[in-house]
């Protein structure tokens, strides 16, 4: 019986080949060591279970399985007697002679042999011995390049044509494993299977079909597997020229279609894709009621998606697939010719071309809603022109329409996923085309909908991700208010995802620079009323964000941008909301899905605040130095770690602060904003008020050390000395 049995055609046969491979490549081979050690008793009775175990898994219609037990009985036939060769001292090469073999393993060896031939039946005699085949290395040098051709003969005796395929795949893949330089047991293989094709338009066979109510061309599809790998071996590094041969043997044979199917399977792609218009004119002299043709054509779509035709007949070879492949009645059959095409198409042609694929898809798969049946064929074909082409610049006409095509979510969201990766991936240069701008927004407005409280924290970074890089790359140039209106639009269609709310502000922020650089820092009233826009859009949305060191930093970020663009007041308003905002932050914190304390963070930005407030103002109506004493206060009622230095910390950097604020000049400034020293001009009053702020600072310092051991006391002591002397220094105030 053949492996491989089958109700579909094409991909779908294949793919159940490669589920079924990949299931043996999961063969645990410790069973097989195991026994390696036992008794000649436990030896024959673990194989009487194995055989119970393979009778038991063929009766329950478990061939996977069934298929394992005999693969591992013949391994352990030939590991066994290897162990027989094993001396106590030496092990065998894996290249050893016989003359190297003791006797002991040969006639172990040869016994295996002489009751593999007691078995009457032919085929299971048959599979045996071929699955022990590699045992004959233990008792000649050429017993191998002896046994093969004897059993490829063997073959001859059986009558199904089907079988009879399979069981030389069989032999090939053994031969393969065991022989690989014996290319003449292949080819004889191959040939003999040429002479006896007849058959398969016997009466024998097609009487037996309608028995069973298989059509022929269904029928033909269960040799494909089987052929393919006989060719493939043969093929393997062979020359161009046996190519040439092999097409010569279709034509004789009346272009057998079954053939030259498994021909453009086997031979590599270069030499299929230069014969292309010979494959496609062999292809239409097959007979309609063979092996189908959409198949063919599909097998030589797959080589042309690896290799280059000539460029001169690419158009030409196009369009006589695509004769063949627009007139499927089956939306399964189209589908799947279609979804190899599609990347041939996008490779050699223009938008124009895609629109017309694209138009054929939708015109086959949308009636009785196909396409629900076909759902990883069609993601696969829009993912090919995704990765060939800006998909983005196809005719929205079309886009659309096939965008709709995916009505089940979670296909929907991977395929705008796709989308998007391949816009990032290739647009080169910003856009603002309002074609481009509605698909894409489309597509994110998707991809954002599918969040919800199940969606994984990864998933909503790859998606916020792919959002951010669409932001980034919509610019309308000088039209700094379409711009604005973009973010706004944005920010209401992507509100459940912070990153992505993080990123408009961060753009906003930008957008408002940008407007300073164009005016070279000199606002007129109404780019002064354009950047209190951007400074309300980011005050607005902050407040939205749950990350509390987000909220800080972007207050502080924003308000910095507000003081570039001389908006006093709306800077002021960022820093007080920061101030306010430093008892809410929370002791521990999630950093990469681990809690961590948060006062390394803390002290981190209170540092950056600090740097800022040097160049700040003070508010004619608050007094002076209204945002550092605010601060202050809030640092004070913080409730810190106990024996922790960081509230000593802080209050060091506030006193470099007030140190620095005392110069008469500071040392930078922000371009077109009086700072305190222009203010102040260094007034003595300002000066009296930056001392008291520096005793008050060095009490809280000194309050802190009392609860240190006197080590600390005495360390600590000398430090705050120190401050002191170059404070009062810098002050010019008694000692």
């Amino acid at each position: 019986m053949p492996l491989y049995k089958s109700t579909t055609t094409g991909s779908a046969v294949s793919e159940k080949v490669r589920t079924r491979l990949e299931e043996l490549d999961d063969l645990e081979e410790g069973s097989q060591k195991e026994l390696l050690n036992l008794t000649q008793q436990d030896y024959m009775n673990r194989i009487e279970e194995l055989n119970q175990s393979l009778k038991d898994a063929w009766s329950s219609d478990q061939k996977v399985k069934a298929l394992k037990i005999v693969i591992q009985v013949r391994k352990l036939v030939y590991e066994r007697i290897l162990s027989m060769c094993v001396d106590s001292r030496v092990s065998l090469p894996d290249n050893f002679s016989p003359e190297s073999v003791n006797d002991t393993a040969k006639e172990t060896c040869l016994n295996w042999f002489f009751k593999i031939a007691s078995i009457r039946e032919l085929i299971p005699r048959f599979y045996v011995e071929a699955a022990i085949l590699k045992c004959n290395k233990f008792l000649s040098k050429t017993g191998i390049s002896e046994c093969l051709p004897r059993l490829t003969s063997m073959i001859r005796g059986i009558g199904d044509p089907l079988v009879a395929v399979y069981a030389r795949a069989y032999l090939c893949r053994v031969g393969m494993e065991v022989a690989p330089q014996l290319k003449e047991s292949l080819n004889k293989n191959f040939f003999d299977f040429l002479l006896t094709f007849k058959q398969i338009h016997g009466d024998t066979v097609q009487n037996q079909l309608v028995v069973q109510c298989v059509e022929i061309p269904l029928y033909l599809t269960l040799y494909s597997p089987a052929i393919d790998w006989i060719l493939q071996c043969i093929a393997y590094h062979a020359p161009e020229v046996l190519l040439t041969e092999m097409m010569e043997r279709c034509r004789k044979l009346g272009n057998n279609a079954l053939l030259l199917n498994s021909v453009m399977s086997a031979f590599r792609a270069e030499f299929i894709a230069a014969r292309s218009m010979d494959f496609i004119g062999m292809i239409k002299e097959c007979d309609e009621s063979g092996f189908p043709k959409h198949l063919l054509f599909r097998s030589l779509g797959l080589n042309l998606a690896l290799a280059d035709p000539p460029e001169n007949d690419r158009l030409q070879i196009l369009n006589e697939a695509w004769k063949v492949i627009t007139k499927l009645k089956n939306p399964q059959d189209y589908i799947n010719c279609a979804e190899v095409w599609v990347e041939y198409t996008c490779r050699h042609f223009t938008n124009r071309e895609i629109n017309t694929v694209l138009a054929d898809v939708i015109k086959h798969m949308t009636p009785d809603r196909a396409f629900e049946d076909a759902y990883p064929q069609v993601n696969n074909l829009f993912c090919q022109i995704c990765k060939n082409l800006m998909c983005i610049f196809l005719d929205e006409e079309k886009f659309l329409p096939f965008l709709d095509m995916f009505q089940k979510e979670s296909v929907r969201v991977e395929v705008c996923k796709c989308i998007m990766e391949s816009f990032i991936k290739h647009q080169q240069e910003s856009t603002k085309d309002p074609v481009i701008l509605n698909a894409l927004l489309h597509i994110c407005k998707t991809m954002h909908d599918s969040v919800n409280a199940l969606t994984l924290e990864d998933e909503k970074r790859m998606l916020a991700a792919l959002i951010n890089g669409f932001i980034k790359m919509v610019s309308f140039g000088r039209d700094f208010e379409q711009q604005l209106s973009f973010y706004v639009e944005a920010r209401s269609m992507f509100c459940n995802l912070e990153p992505v709310l993080v990123q408009l502000i961060h753009s906003v922020n930008q957008l408002a620079m940008e407007t300073r650089k164009v005016m070279k820092g000199n606002h007129s009233r109404k780019t002064a009323a354009f950047v209190r826009a951007c400074v309300a859009f980011c005050f607005i949305t902050i407040p939205s964000l749950s990350s509390i060191f987000t909220r800080l930093n972007l207050y502080l970020h924003s308000g910095q941008v507000a003081l570039a663009n001389q908006c006093l007041s709306q800077a002021d308003a960022f820093f007080k909301a920061a101030v306010s905002l430093v008892p809410e932050v929370p002791k521990m914190i999630s950093v990469d899905g681990k809690m961590r304390p948060s006062d390394a963070f803390l002290l981190e930005f209170l540092c950056n605040f600090f740097s800022t407030l040097l160049v700040v103002p003070d508010h004619p109506e608050q007094g002076v130095l209204f945002l550092v004493r605010g601060l202050l206060n809030v640092i004070q009622d913080y409730t810190w770690e106990d024996n922790s230095d960081d509230k000593v910390r802080i209050y060091t950097n506030v006193l470099h602060l007030l140190s620095a604020m005392t110069q008469e000049a500071y040392i930078y400034h922000v371009d077109k904003v009086d700072s305190n020293d222009t203010l102040y001009g260094g007034d003595s009053k300002f000066l009296t008020e930056i001392n008291k702020l520096c005793e008050t600072v060095i009490a809280q310092i000194l309050d802190h050390l009392k609860t240190l051991g006197k080590e600390e006391v005495c360390s600590y002591s000398r430090l705050c000395s120190d401050y002191n002397t170059l404070l009062r220094c810098m002050l010019k105030l008694p000692t």
